[in-house]
């Protein structure tokens, strides 16, 4: 083996070493994240919910369904670690859809700035509007962005949302911070 091959090799054991010897962030919140990201992406959310089919809408669902997880979890102590790992992978992610789509290295921490900004914004509105009794007002602004989807959308979304609320109230921690959503 040349000396640039041991080299690497030895770099990739040393990394693999300190990320078991730290964790890794991602690693715990991982299988959860990319659940939530594949329930934001059901057809139904963009159909009969008629959240608009762009980058921005599904911003918008990614950060409500992880809204409403991350309200679950903070109900439970114990849920503190993973959540707030659950928040560091939604940055990375974040962070990497910004590249991805051509944002400079440069404008990357002020948007992520920004989006981690929504989110939280996103968490006082549902919990406002679930305490209250209804959502509507708070799927309205940080769902459709202001622009009224049409009575029957909105029943869909609010139904939706409110049964896996209540689906997720029902499921325990481990089994959702292993990545089991009901």
């Amino acid at each position: 083996m040349n000396a640039a091959k041991q080299g690497h090799a030895l770099e990739t054991l040393h990394v693999q070493w300190i990320a078991k010897l730290f964790g890794s962030k991602d690693e715990e919140a991982l299988p959860l994240y990319n659940a939530i990201v594949a329930r934001a992406r059901a057809p139904h959310w963009y159909e009969a919910g008629q959240v608009p089919d762009t980058v921005d809408g599904r911003f918008d669902m990614v950060a409500t369904i992880l809204a409403l997880v991350l309200l679950r979890l903070e109900n439970d102590p114990a849920a503190a670690g993973p959540s707030a790992k659950l928040a560091e992978r939604f940055v990375d992610d974040m962070d990497g859809q910004l590249r991805q789509i051509g944002i400079g290295d440069i404008v990357v921490g002020k948007h992520i700035g920004k989006m981690m900004s929504m989110l939280g914004g996103r968490l006082g509105a549902y919990r406002d509007g679930l305490a209250a009794g209804s959502i509507d007002t708070a799927l309205l602004r940080n769902l459709y962005r202001g622009d009224s989807p049409g009575a029957a959308a909105l029943a869909h979304a609010r139904e939706s949302l409110l049964a896996f609320r209540e689906s997720l109230a029902a499921a325990p921690t481990d089994a959702l911070i292993a990545g089991a959503l009901p």
